[in-house]
């Protein structure tokens, strides 16, 4: 068995056609198939069904392909700890960020990066939790900004900053004019979740002490909601009301609209991650100041935070479960 071998399936499970895989691997078509043949042959099992159109990997090629994809990822490390060691600040990176953060957050911090590393490249894709700890583990993606801890072996956590959570409230709302907002049993019915992320909705659930996510708008409408801009336009419309990260109300000018907590403040931890192969230790510790000083005052300040544990959710753990 060769790293190259490994190479050619998960280029056939990527193009699920000889020819494609052959031609991104620059080898001839003939001697992709015999590297196949000669594979399935050490190892005893068939990797793909070839009855298939389009090709399709049998239940073992599956595992194994995902196996090979975590090899050649630790393989790739070894040669990019190389080449990172003499030059650091340079080449691409892919940089994952949890949406719950992205819009508040991202744009400030790209122009910071500019300057402070302007021969780097930054993919940046915003995603849920799920699928940004998928992307590091099968090495999509190299680095993500979330809320942490994930729980999750074979990853590194760098925290940057705590976020204290907010009350988001409609003019209507009996606490509207006080200073801070105290959780009480009739507002828990009314509490508006994100669809599908998961953290997000656990974090909620734990601050307000609830077990489940099983709610209607106004008692007649499901609504699968992805972004916080739309809880929020929901909170104005007095449908409901949210708890949302600090961030995404530093633009806000309604300020009567969001309420603190009194101390100590639920808040999430937020933390630059990598799996723990990943070698660029300094661009890292860029990011993490470029991040911290894009940050408004009121986050920076100290305060007493009571931390917000997602990972060891129950309702966390039953969401994700066939995800992850």
């Amino acid at each position: 068995m060769t790293i190259q071998q490994l190479r050619y399936i998960i280029a056939l499970d990527e193009h699920r056609h000889f020819a494609k895989a052959a031609e991104e691997c620059m080898v001839t078509q003939p001697g992709l198939t015999i590297q196949l043949k000669n594979l399935e042959e050490e190892i005893g099992i068939k990797i793909f069904d070839r009855t298939k159109v389009p090709l399709k990997p049998t239940l073992l090629g599956n595992e194994i392909i995902n196996r090979a994809k975590r090899v050649l990822n630790e393989a790739d490390a070894i040669r990019n700890f190389v080449v990172n060691q003499k030059n650091d600040l340079e080449g691409a990176v892919t940089l994952g960020v949890i949406s719950t953060l992205s819009p508040y957050l991202i744009p400030q911090f790209i122009k910071a990066m500019k300057e402070i590393v302007p021969d780097m490249h930054f993919n940046i894709k915003e995603a849920g939790t799920g699928q940004l700890i998928h992307g590091l583990q099968n090495g999509e993606i190299d680095i993500a900004l979330m809320a942490t801890p994930t729980g999750m072996p074979g990853l590194k956590e760098y925290p940057v900053f705590d976020e204290p959570f907010i009350a988001f409230l409609n003019a209507g709302h009996p606490l509207a004019g006080e200073e801070y907002y105290e959780l009480n049993m009739t507002d828990k019915p009314n509490l508006l979740l994100l669809e599908h992320e998961y953290c997000y909705n656990a974090q909620m659930l734990d601050i307000c002490d609830m077990t489940d996510d099983k709610r209607k708008i106004d008692g007649q409408f499901n609504y699968d909601i992805n972004s916080i801009e739309t809880l929020k336009n929901l909170v104005r419309a007095e449908l409901g009301f949210a708890i949302i990260p600090q961030l995404s109300v530093v633009n806000e000018r309604e300020n009567t609209l969001f309420k603190p907590f009194k101390e100590p403040v639920p808040a999430r931890e937020i933390s630059l991650v990598t799996s723990d192969i990943f070698s660029r230790k300094l661009l890292l510790e860029k990011m993490s100041h470029a991040i911290w000083d894009c940050l408004p005052e009121s986050i920076k300040e100290n305060h007493v935070y009571r931390k917000i544990r997602w990972n060891d959710s129950p309702y966390f753990i039953n969401k994700t479960a066939g995800f992850l």
